[in-house]
């Protein structure tokens, strides 16, 4: 249990809002307008533009690994030393550094500087912590720490070895986007699959028939992107566009975004605490009106709780650790009168997920991937779980890409990238006037499985383009350097360039796969991709639809891979396109929502709906994306849709790429 005494210390600070801020306080930290003991690390004083700071002993309840997450309106950081002491103290946990970045009160999973590396901590020790934390001027001000024990199913707990290297995250600047840090999505190509034999018989056969497909259901035109459904991810890859977003973020719905607060339930203060407020009002002789309106504002603020909404489970969640009530010394030292410096609170953990739709929603950029929390295992040696992507159903069941390390006998690590379906099913009841329950079992889906074979062929239709040709040649060039896949293939086609020889540059160039048609007249995107797809003679390959000013990661020819499935499903990643003068490393700018350009299929699958529309996509760029979307989906086919780590369209100009008269000609 834990046995703490922790202090409080505020201060005014003039719209200053980052804990950089807080320290240059010229009192910072040992002349506080007000210190105290609190009950419990979750904290919401009801004011704005201040400042805390609380430390104090932390006495695990045992021996083991824990992680810590920390939560804050607006900056905060957790601190926590490797004994007793003050000289040993590192830093866990934090929640921004310039100012601007904030999390909703019982917002875990916002950035991923929020949670903690796994500590282990003795029982028979105790732990000097101290956190920090700054309120600007508006806002639902809290603070709140979690703490979790970690149990043997938490991939921290695997033992590493020479053969399993762990993989550390790279150094960020300050600000930029947590997608940039390394995952072990980045990598996973690199370990071998394991073999298709190894699979037999591990789980049952099932039919695949999805309930949302609509083969042969007429569509009007551009109805199609409402069919399609977003995936589910774990974990957390940290698509979500935070060091970019606004206080005014679509990604919170608005009746929620409005009242944060009504998400707090104040805890009530005991019965000798009310006695010394009501005394120490009594004493000073204000005048009855007075006196009631101070009465009434603690009532009303500190012993009602907040309207909690009905999304929200009714009972919190257990955490690893709990917090006892110690006693509480009030400080003879208080600066305003109305305002409560030890008020504590609970609060859930807030899963905004739930408020999440899988539907693409057009009209926010910056929200990133949905995130699954429940994970269903498979009966392997399982080392760790890298990638989970979710396709729910809700009528007949969901379909699981299952991406986990395992390791032989041998101790040689193998990947694990299979399509499993967990179709609902009924659970029958002797009594029969009662409703079947349903229930999940896992079964392999007959038909749905994709292949690490297949030969994939980037198309880009091109124009007056010298420099960003030439980037893209030298970007695959290091995609076949990194990769070794001798499977993929660019094929450009040129719209007569005047401005290089295309061909030439590619005859130049180490891809080990290449073609080159040329084409004549204005540049037209929909007939340029096209008039690649007419030069691949094997059905089985699988055709990426592509634009020029792509930055591809290593890991995109397996993604592509794995997420086309012939005469099943085809690929739409979104792209992150960067706003004008930001390099990839900065990853600023906005998700392509409303882009399906990009997009992975197998041959026989595109022949079958009809190719692209050369015949009404001539003389204009834009749309031809979305017609050809209705005709797959039309097709009886199902689009993959979820946003790809460090896949970025890079912000170009126009200029060139099409005819003089063109209105879209004087674009930058």
């Amino acid at each position: 249990l834990f046995l703490i005494n922790w202090f409080l210390w505020r201060t005014f600070l003039f719209f200053k809002f980052s804990t950089a801020d807080l320290r240059k306080n010229l009192h910072y930290p040992l002349y506080p307008h007000s210190r105290m003991t609190v009950q419990k690390l979750a904290i919401s004083p009801q004011r704005t533009s201040y400042g805390l700071r609380i430390f104090g002993y932390l006495h695990p309840y045992t021996d083991g690994e824990f992680e810590f997450a920390l939560s804050s309106d607006d900056n905060s950081e957790l601190w926590l030393s490797t004994d007793d002491t003050t000289l040993n103290l590192q830093l866990l946990a934090w929640v921004g550094k310039t100012g601007s970045e904030w999390t909703a009160p019982g917002e875990f999973e916002k950035y991923a500087s929020q949670t903690s590396k796994p500590v282990r901590l003795s029982a028979q020790k105790k732990y000097f912590f101290e956190v920090i934390h700054k309120q600007n001027d508006k806002g639902t001000d809290h603070v709140e720490v979690a703490v979790s024990s970690l149990t043997t199913l938490d991939v921290a707990q695997i033992p590493q070895t020479a053969a399993s290297p762990q993989h550390t995250a790279t150094k960020q600047q300050i600000g930029s986007a947590d997608m940039l840090r390394e995952d072990l999505r980045d990598t996973l190509y690199r370990v071998p699959l394991v073999h298709s034999t190894f699979l037999h018989d591990v789980l049952p056969d099932c039919s695949y028939k999805p309930s949302y497909t609509i083969k042969n259901v007429p569509l009007y035109r551009y109805q199609g992107v409402q069919f399609v459904h977003m995936s589910f991810i774990y974990p957390n890859d940290y698509t979500r566009l935070t060091h970019i977003e606004t206080e005014n973020s679509c990604f919170y719905p608005k009746r929620l975004q409005l009242r944060f607060a009504r998400y707090m339930k104040l805890d009530l203060p005991d019965m000798q605490d009310i006695g010394e407020q009501l005394n120490k009002q009594y004493h000073m002789q204000m005048t009855p009106k007075r006196n009631h309106t101070q009465i009434q504002r603690l009532k009303d603020s500190e012993l009602q709780p907040l309207e909690r909404d009905s999304a929200l489970p009714e009972k919190p969640k257990e955490i690893g650790m709990k917090m006892p009530l110690p006693v509480v010394e009030k400080s003879t030292h208080r600066s305003g009168t109305d305002t409560n410096w030890s008020q504590t609170f609970q609060i859930n953990h807030l899963n905004l997920q739930a408020h999440r739709s899988d539907q693409i929603d057009l009209g926010c950029n910056i929200s990133g991937n949905l995130l699954l929390h429940s994970i269903l295992y498979l009966q392997f040696t399982l080392v760790r779980v890298v990638n989970v992507v979710k396709h729910v159903d809700a009528a007949k069941g969901s379909r699981y890409l299952l991406e986990l390390e395992l390791k032989d006998v041998n101790g040689q690590l193998l990947r694990l990238s299979h399509y499993v379906y967990a179709p609902i099913l009924q659970r029958q009841h002797s009594l029969s006037f009662k409703q079947p329950e349903p229930h999940l079992k896992l079964c392999n889906p007959m038909g749905f499985q994709w292949n690490p074979n297949a030969n994939v062929h980037f198309i880009v239709p091109v124009k007056n383009q010298a420099r960003w040709v030439q980037q893209l040649i030298a970007d695959l060039e290091q995609l076949f350097i990194e990769t070794g896949d001798l499977n993929f293939n660019l094929i450009i086609t040129d719209y007569s360039s005047t401005d290089m020889d295309v061909k030439k540059a590619l005859q130049k160039s180490s891809l080990h796969r290449y073609q080159y048609v040329k084409l004549s007249g204005n540049f037209e995107r929909a007939a340029g991709l096209q008039a690649g797809v007419d030069l691949i003679n094997d059905d089985n390959s699988i055709v990426f639809l592509c634009d020029l000013h792509i930055n591809f990661p290593p890991f995109i020819i397996d993604t592509i891979r794995k997420h086309c499935v012939k005469g099943y499903m085809a690929f739409a990643p979104i792209v992150l396109r960067l706003d004008c003068g930001v390099t990839r490393l900065e990853a600023r700018g906005f998700w392509e929502v409303n882009g399906f350009g990009l997009l992975g299929i197998y041959k026989s699958d595109l022949d079958s709906v009809g190719g692209m529309n050369t015949k009404e996509f001539r003389d204009r760029w834009g749309g031809e994306d979305w017609e050809l979307l209705d005709r797959i989906l039309m097709g009886g086919l199902e689009v993959e849709r979820f946003y790809l780590r460090n896949f970025v369209h890079h912000f170009h100009s126009k200029r060139g790429m099409w005819r003089q008269s063109s209105p879209v000609e004087s674009g930058v």
